[in-house]
């Protein structure tokens, strides 16, 4: 079994980032917007902000109430869509229940679309030629890259049907030539098709919702979910300490996918600052 460490690999990655903006004396900057007090959103927001100083990125945080109105949110993202030194924009989620979703994927201009949920960039990861690729999809196609895995023809089962995971990378999958099936709340007999699986991306939500019997000997799992404990510790969606022995590859979690999320976030900042730059040379 080898563990896919995703902690080395996002500061590898970060550290490319950060001789890159160096050597090209750039500076890109990212514009975060944050809507009421959830405190794991504080959190992750913290932890970008941390990144983006490390690699030399700019960052700055919207700080909006809980009861902002979808206007409000909106006008705020076409304010930042033409403000030039503002490179990419990231609405946190969640987003208050009044606010439709969609509507500020769509609102994002798709240059500045560092989380690839611009409807525009979804059509260019469907058809194959990606700008923005959501980063966690992104961050798990580069550890397979890293750990030289190659995926033509595998069999891959993905749970979960996000926007945000599970459908990106699907895609992303169906790209690299592997064969891919999805199952979510509605599935019958998860295990059955777990078990044909040679590559398991489980992004749930639920813990535990992978276990030893559902995983071929051989398999790689990669584990995307977020959940706590009962003692209230961060850990994922698989029994780790029992499917482990069965992988040939696994993500810790934490540790995992989560360090390289952000790190793909950078990489598209940086992307989105150079395609911006090139327009105006145009």
């Amino acid at each position: 079994m080898i563990l896919i460490d995703g902690k080395q690999l996002a500061k590898k990655v970060r550290m490319s980032l950060k001789e890159r903006v160096e050597k090209e004396q750039i500076e890109p900057k990212l514009a975060v917007i944050f809507c009421g007090n959830n405190e794991a959103s504080k959190v992750y927001i913290r932890i970008k902000s941390k990144a983006c100083e490390e690699v030399g990125i700019k960052f700055e945080e919207f700080h909006l109430d809980e009861s902002v109105s979808e206007k409000e949110l909106i006008d705020l993202i076409y304010k930042l869509n033409s403000e030039e030194n503002i490179n990419g924009i990231l609405v946190q989620y969640p987003i208050p229940k009044q606010i439709n979703l969609q509507n500020v994927a769509n609102a994002i201009d798709k240059n500045k679309d560092v989380d690839g949920f611009n409807p525009y960039n979804i059509g260019l990861l469907d058809s194959n030629c990606p700008i923005f690729t959501p980063c966690t999809p992104l961050g798990i196609m580069k550890m397979f890259e890293e750990y030289k895995i190659d995926l033509t023809g595998k069999k891959v089962v993905i749970i979960g049907r996000s926007n945000v995971v599970g459908k990106p990378m699907a895609e992303c999958m169906l790209n690299a030539n592997a064969t891919v099936t999805i199952c979510h709340s509605k599935t019958k007999n998860l295990k059955e098709e777990l078990l044909q699986a040679d590559i398991i991306i489980s992004s749930a939500g639920k813990r535990n919702i992978v276990t030893a019997d559902m995983v071929k000997e051989g398999a790689i799992v990669i584990d995307v979910g977020t959940n706590r404990d009962e003692n209230g510790k961060l850990c994922g969606d698989v029994d780790f300490e029992n499917v482990k022995e069965k992988t040939s590859y696994i993500t810790p979690n934490p540790g995992g996918v989560g360090p390289m999320t952000v790190a793909m976030l950078l990489n598209n900042v940086i992307k989105a600052y150079e395609i911006q730059k090139y327009a105006k040379l145009k």
